[in-house]
């Protein structure tokens, strides 16, 4: 068996979007074998795991599914379809809404940090330098 190539962040978003619409039973061995079907390729979990993303992702879906209420009776293959997309939407939803609250963590964290370290609201505002992209002769 050789080595799969490391993760892009490409490949990790489309793990984390595989997460959002997960139902059923979730494991790391099963999480494996989507990702083998969907990327073609072959991580291991510690390799999954490394990645903060993913590992938040599985957390909250691992979540969601333990505290979901039963299964919803379908009555044809539209309705399915629409109520998989609401699944998967849902995900979705929750894990923004975790990774928008971590992220505001970190600003606050951040904004202290620079405020305890003599860095005033003006100095942290200023523009980015411009970016000179003219060729070398």
């Amino acid at each position: 068996m050789t080595r799969s190539r490391n993760l892009t962040p490409d490949a990790v978003e489309q793990i984390v979007s595989i997460l959002d619409g997960w139902s059923g039973k979730l494991t790391w061995d099963l999480l494996i074998i989507s990702v083998a079907r969907r990327l073609r390729r072959t991580y291991t979990r510690q390799a999954l795991h490394k990645h903060e993303w993913i590992k938040r992702a599985f957390m909250l879906r691992k979540q969601i599914l333990s505290t979901s209420v039963g299964t919803r009776k379908v009555v044809s293959s539209e309705v399915q379809v629409a109520n998989d997309r609401i699944a998967r939407l849902e995900g979705e939803n929750g894990r923004l809404k975790m990774e928008n609250d971590r992220l505001l963590e970190q600003f606050v964290r951040w904004a202290y940090n620079a405020y305890s370290g003599g860095l005033d609201e003006q100095f942290l505002s200023r523009p980015l330098p411009v970016i000179n992209r003219k060729q070398t002769p």
